[in-house]
């Protein structure tokens, strides 16, 4: 990613912000590798069964729902929650009742025997999930404090830019202290 024209004076090369950008920017490439919500058409399955073993639902509670138990770390969109449930509604696992325009989905027997077989834990309860949303929830919040460092070095005053620097070192430091506690 190309940094925006900063002026004569803050090239890379002569900015003290142009550590902090670079820095940065390779922070937030990693956090992006990591938080990204695409999981495999397998989870959506597992999870659309999983939820419909407990109640019917519709599709936007399916969404809500997956969200909320994956404590945010995975919010899987109508494109893949749909088809999900028109492939399930083929294959006779699941059936669908319209009321006021509505679609609520329900297990099948079929259906309630697959999700009942299924050896597979619901994709929430899945190992990164298992935690309480701390294994996603870091790297999004690492992802945030890198795109605020990054608008700060593109846009503070030197000034602003050495304080940030202290508080980046700072909050270093206290994230080590966490893992040196017991």
């Amino acid at each position: 990613m190309a940094k925006p024209f900063m002026g004569e004076g803050f090239a890379a090369g002569n900015w003290a912000g142009g550590a902090v950008w670079d820095a940065m920017e390779q922070l937030r490439g990693q956090f992006e590798q990591k938080v990204g919500t695409r999981v495999g058409r397998g989870d959506v399955r597992a999870a659309v069964l999983a939820l419909l073993a407990e109640r019917p639902m519709h599709g936007y509670q399916i969404i809500q729902e997956i969200e909320e138990r994956s404590n945010g770390a995975w919010k899987p969109s109508p494109g893949s929650v749909y088809p999900t449930l028109q492939l399930l509604a083929d294959e006779g696992m699941i059936s669908v009742e319209e009321s006021n325009g509505r679609k609520t989905y329900s297990l099948t027997e079929a259906g309630r025997a697959e999700a009942e077989a299924s050896d597979r834990s619901a994709p929430w309860e899945a190992p990164g999930a298992r935690d309480g949303g701390r294994t996603g929830a870091l790297p999004k919040a690492g992802l945030a404090l890198a795109q605020a460092a990054a608008q700060l070095g593109r846009s503070g005053t030197a000034d602003q830019v050495k304080e940030a620097v202290a508080v980046l070192d700072e909050a270093r430091r206290k994230l080590y202290l966490i893992l040196a506690q017991d």
